[in-house]
């Protein structure tokens, strides 16, 4: 390739960006389309490859023309972010205007819902070990909800039965994960985030909802052990259940983790001696945890051989069920004020 044809693919592939980015109409897709071109595979950073065959006498002008074309692409992605950010506040002001010609009501204070106290207060304890929140869409692909993830064709979990299907290939996420995966493809190493957030599977009883909340962990950097993930987690059921609190590892099974646990720490009401709550173990399972298989950071583009990686999942029902003394989680969506007011 010459130097000219470098140079007019680069202003193509830059026109090309800027007018994606100009469509983009929440946050998450202008990133990705910023990545699309700028990204570690990205179409710009495949050209760079071109400066290899060009003659020494060409390669300053290239240089000064891929430069330009990532400053054409960045300015473009933070002047739309920008205008996202000025479009959602002028939305915020439309719809939050008060009528102050109302007349005034009163009414009782009020408390947060139980389910968002004990979110916050665990958001909370995680934000404290460096780990920041990241979200993502509800309304998932199959690729992030099981492709990315590990999951096979004929893993149960793809089921209709277990899973709400939209479309061919849209569903309701049955876990917060997918937000794992978007995470690592969207920004450098290394990552140490939580995804808290709605999850939906076709299950209701005493102890599981069509929907819950989930607060999912990632860490993935050089280095990164088992023995990270157990002092993380030893750390939080600490700060969670109090001083002192034990906890242990069983092994399991998880098709994104690679080796899974499940976690479980020492019963809160008998403090290990054998109740009712723990069915005479001991032991709450409290969530499932594990090193992040080496499959889901290939789909991501991160270099396995390198990088490594620990991912937890707990459930924020079934902390504030232990804590609160519920025992059916349907209370919790039920509305009853007389129920919320205990709160």
């Amino acid at each position: 390739m010459e130097v000219e044809q470098l140079e007019q693919r680069l202003e193509q592939l830059s026109a090309k960006a800027v007018d994606e980015l100009g469509e983009a109409d929440q946050k998450e897709e202008a990133i990705q389309v910023k990545n699309r071109y700028l990204g570690r595979s990205g179409s710009v950073q495949e050209l760079m490859a071109a400066l290899r065959e060009l003659p020494n006498e060409d390669k300053p002008k290239a240089g000064k023309a891929i430069n330009r074309a990532k400053s054409t692409i960045e300015d473009a992605f933070e002047s739309r972010l920008e205008q996202l950010e000025h479009q959602q506040l002028q939305r915020r002001l439309k719809e939050e205007t008060v009528d102050v010609t109302l007349p005034a009501r009163s009414s009782g204070a009020g408390l947060g819902h139980p389910l968002r106290q004990v979110e916050r207060r665990l958001i909370a304890i995680f934000e404290q070990m460096g780990f920041q929140v990241a979200e993502g869409p509800e309304i998932e692909t199959d690729y992030y909800n099981f492709e990315a993830l590990n999951f096979p064709p004929d893993h149960p979990a793809r089921d209709m039965q277990d899973t709400f299907v939209l479309t061919d290939d849209r569903l309701l996420r049955t876990h917060t994960s997918p937000v794992q995966v978007r995470t690592m493809e969207a920004y450098d190493l290394p990552i140490r985030i939580i995804s808290p957030g709605r999850v939906y599977r076709c299950d209701s009883d005493l102890t599981h909802s069509p929907v819950f909340h989930q607060i999912e962990g990632l860490l993935v950097g050089e280095g990164v052990t088992m023995s990270h993930l157990k002092g993380t987690l030893t750390t939080f059921a600490q700060r969670c259940f109090g001083e002192g609190t034990g906890i242990r590892f069983r092994p399991s099974y998880f098709p994104f983790t690679e080796p899974s646990a499940e976690v479980d720490v020492e019963c809160i009401f008998c403090e290990g001696e054998g109740c009712r709550v723990c069915s005479d173990t001991g032991w709450l399972e409290i969530l499932g945890a594990g090193m992040v298989d080496p499959n889901v950071l290939e789909h991501a583009d991160i270099d396995a051989g390198r990088y490594t990686g620990f991912a937890f999942g707990l459930g924020v029902e079934r902390i504030a069920m232990l804590e609160q003394g519920v025992g059916d989680i349907r209370r919790f969506f039920e509305n009853d004020q007389q129920f919320l007011a205990q709160f």
